[in-house]
């Protein structure tokens, strides 16, 4: 996986690559722990422009890597988000919105991927409202080839509908819970991207 780009840029293009780049490691993060060559990677990656709003919390992220092997963010990871009945964390943006999972935020999102002719793929094992999902959904929309889908206003309904409303909720939860450490690093880097998302996005108003 291509990491963070580290360079400063005027380009458009660029500024692209990065912010769809940062959506995939997102989405590669919160779908599963990093194995020991990822893990190997975000400890050496340039992070964004030195002094830019998204540089501190890069920062804490990598030093957690920095601080714990592949076998430790596991037994993070899995005591967080996984174990046998209900996760102490839910990763799925309808438990956040209706307080139920596979509820009617759900039922939204998948109509709205099908007018984006999105589908989850069957060896996917999560629903398409995991924070994993949803990122690599926004991914597509950065970087995809069809135009008629992979543009700004696509993005800005997407992030507003199925992603502003709940992220910060998700992230303040990780942030806080005291069995997280790398993933509380990752919880407010992802929730500092999503600040300069949204605020990217009002400025298209």
């Amino acid at each position: 996986m291509t990491l963070p780009m580290s360079a400063a840029t005027s380009s458009a293009l660029d500024e692209e690559i990065a912010r769809a780049e940062l959506y995939g490691l997102l989405a590669r993060l919160w779908y599963a722990p990093p194995d020991a060559a990822l893990l190997a990677s975000l400890r050496e990656a340039p992070g964004p422009e030195p002094g830019s709003f998204l540089e501190s919390p890069w920062q804490g992220l990598v030093a957690q890597a920095r601080e714990h092997d592949a076998q430790a963010l596991r037994d993070e990871y899995d005591a967080l988000f996984g174990g046998v009945g209900k996760p102490e964390i839910h990763l799925y943006g309808s438990y956040y919105l209706s307080g139920f999972l596979n509820d009617k935020p759900l039922a939204a999102l998948r109509a709205d991927l099908a007018r984006l002719g999105l589908a989850r793929a069957e060896a996917m094992s999560e629903t398409e409202d995991h924070i994993a999902c949803l990122c690599e959904v926004m991914r597509y929309l950065i970087a995809g080839e069809n135009a008629a889908v992979a543009n700004l206003a696509r993005q800005q309904a997407f992030f507003a509908a199925h992603l502003q409303p709940w992220l910060p909720a998700l992230c303040q939860t990780v942030s806080q819970h005291p069995k997280a450490r790398f993933h509380a690093a990752l919880a407010e880097f992802t929730g500092a991207f999503a600040q300069v998302e949204a605020q990217g996005f009002d400025m298209l108003d």
